[in-house]
C-alpha cells in the first residue's frame, strides 16, 4: 500500500469513529478515560522500555538536550499523563451544553449548541506525551483523532497508542477514534493535508520549520503558533527576589519548552540592584547569557545580543537579556520582536500591572508569575492540546471548550416564515 492509500485508509477510520463517538454518553467516556490512566501506570515499564530506544536512536542522531528532554519518558512525566487523564475526564463535558437561549417574538426559541469538531490531525515532533494528551482531549469533546508524530518518537507513541487503543476497545469506543500514522515519512504529513473532506482541522506541535511547512501546505484550517519568545518585564517596582525567582524558573525549569523565557526586560531603575546577582545566578545554572550594550557594562563577560537574537526562540539554556528605559520601552520591545505567545510581567504596582495585561498582544499575559504557567494544565483545563496564537476560534492553551464549536438550535411550535 502506498503512502497516499495508507494515509488516506486512517483518516477515513478516524471519520467513522467521530461518527460512533457522537453516540458514545459522557460517563463512558469518563470512565475510558480513568482505564486509560490506570494502564499507563500499570504498564509504564513497556513504555519506559520503548521510550529507551527512541533515546538511543535520538543520542546517535546528535540531537539537542533540550530535544532528548522533550523526548524523554520519566515515571514522573507518565505519572503526569496518567493524571492528566484522570483530570480530563472528570472535567464537565462541554458536548451538547446550550447555551444563549432566548425567545424570539414569534415564540420560537433560539440558542446555542457545543458539538464536537469532527476530526482533529494532530502533527507533533518529540514530546511522546502529546499522544496521551491529545487523544484524552478528543475523546473526552467528542472528536477523533489522527495522530502523526516525529520520527524520534515513533516508538514512544506507538506503545502509548497500542494501550490507549486497546481500551477504547474494552470499552465499546470505536478503535478509530484514536487513529495513528506509523509511517514516519514526511510524504505522509503532506498527504494529511489534502484530506479537507475527512479531517476538519490541523493542529501542529513542534519547531517553527514544521509548523510553516504545515500551515503552508494544508487545504484544511490549522490552528498553530510559530514559536515561543516569552519575556518576563522587571520593572521598577518590582520585589526583587520575587523578580529574580521568577526569572530563573522561567528560563531554567524546563528551558525546552515553548513557554520558557527567551528574554528578560529590565527597567533601568533596578538594573544595577537585580542583575549581578541575577546574573550569578543564571551563571551558576550554566546559560549562556547575551546582553544588550548596557547590561554589558554590567557585565563585560556576556555575549554581545544581536537584533536577531530577540526573536529567536531557543528552547535551551540561553538568554537574551535588555535594560529598557520603562514599562513603555518594556511594552514597545514586545510588540516588536514578541511571537504572541507568553509574556509576564513582575511589579508591585497594580496600574502598571493592569497597562501590561491590557497592551500586551499576547494569548497569555501574566502578573508576578512565570511564563512556564502558560499550559493546560496549569489553567485547569486538564491537559492541553496545544498553545495557538491565533485569533480566530481559538486563543491560548486549547483545552476541551477549544475542540468545540457552536451550532444554532431552535425550538418551534409550528411558526411559518412570512
Amino acid at each position: 500500500m502506498n503512502i497516499r492509500s495508507y494515509v488516506l485508509k486512517k483518516a477515513r477510520e478516524a471519520k467513522e469513529g467521530s461518527r460512533a463517538i457522537a453516540k458514545v454518553s459522557s460517563g463512558q467516556k469518563n470512565n475510558a478515560l480513568k482505564s486509560m490512566a490506570e494502564a499507563l501506570l500499570k504498564k509504564s515499564r513497556e513504555l519506559e522500555s520503548a521510550n529507551k530506544k527512541d533515546i538511543s536512536a535520538a543520542r546517535k542522531k546528535g540531537l539537542s538536550k533540550a530535544m532528548i528532554d522533550r523526548l524523554t519518558l520519566t515515571k514522573k512525566r507518565i505519572n503526569e499523563m496518567a493524571q492528566g487523564l484522570v483530570e480530563i475526564a472528570n472535567l464537565p463535558d462541554p458536548v451538547g451544553e446550550i447555551t444563549k437561549m432566548r425567545t424570539r417574538p414569534n415564540g420560537m426559541m433560539v440558542g446555542r449548541m457545543r458539538v464536537p469538531l469532527g476530526v482533529i490531525g494532530i502533527i507533533y515532533e518529540s514530546r511522546p506525551n502529546v499522544t496521551a494528551d491529545a487523544t484524552a482531549l478528543c475523546l473526552k469533546a467528542g472528536n477523533a483523532v489522527v495522530l502523526r508524530g516525529g520520527s524520534e518518537a515513533v516508538h514512544s507513541n506507538m506503545a502509548i497508542v497500542k494501550i490507549l487503543r486497546g481500551v477504547a476497545k474494552s470499552r465499546g469506543i470505536h478503535e478509530g477514534v484514536i487513529t495513528f500514522i506509523d509511517n514516519t515519512d514526511r510524504q505522509a504529513i503532506m498527504e494529511m493535508l489534502k484530506l479537507e473532506g475527512l479531517i476538519d482541522v490541523v493542529i501542529p506541535r513542534g519547531g517553527e520549520g514544521l509548523i510553516r511547512a504545515v500551515t503552508e501546505n494544508s487545504r484544511i484550517p490549522v490552528l498553530k503558533h510559530y514559536k515561543g519568545v516569552c519575556h518576563v518585564f522587571v520593572d521598577r517596582d518590582a520585589e526583587i527576589q520575587m523578580a529574580e525567582d521568577i526569572c530563573f524558573n522561567a528560563k531554567v525549569q524546563r528551558p525546552g519548552t515553548c513557554n520558557a523565557m527567551e528574554t528578560m526586560l529590565v527597567d533601568e531603575k533596578i538594573a544595577k540592584k537585580f542583575l549581578p546577582r541575577m546574573i550569578k545566578r543564571f551563571k551558576k545554572a550554566k546559560v549562556k547569557l547575551k546582553g544588550c550594550p548596557r547590561t554589558r557594562r554590567v557585565d563585560k563577560t556576556l555575549s554581545s545580543a544581536q537584533d536577531q537574537d530577540f526573536y529567536t526562540e531557543y528552547v535551551d539554556k540561553i538568554l537574551n537579556i535588555r535594560i529598557v528605559k520603562d514599562i513603555d520601552a518594556a511594552i514597545n520591545h514586545i510588540a516588536k520582536y514578541s511571537s504572541a505567545h507568553t509574556d509576564t510581567i513582575v511589579t508591585a504596582n497594580y496600574s502598571k500591572a493592569m497597562r501590561f495585561l491590557r497592551e500586551v498582544d499576547s494569548s497569555s499575559v501574566l502578573v508576578n508569575a512565570s511564563t512556564r504557567f502558560s499550559d493546560g494544565f496549569q489553567f485547569g483545563l486538564g491537559a492541553e492540546m496545544g498553545i495557538s496564537t491565533d485569533k480566530l476560534h481559538a486563543r491560548g492553551p486549547m483545552g476541551l471548550e477549544e475542540l468545540t464549536c457552536q451550532k444554532f438550535v431552535v425550538f418551534g411550535n409550528g411558526q411559518l416564515r412570512t
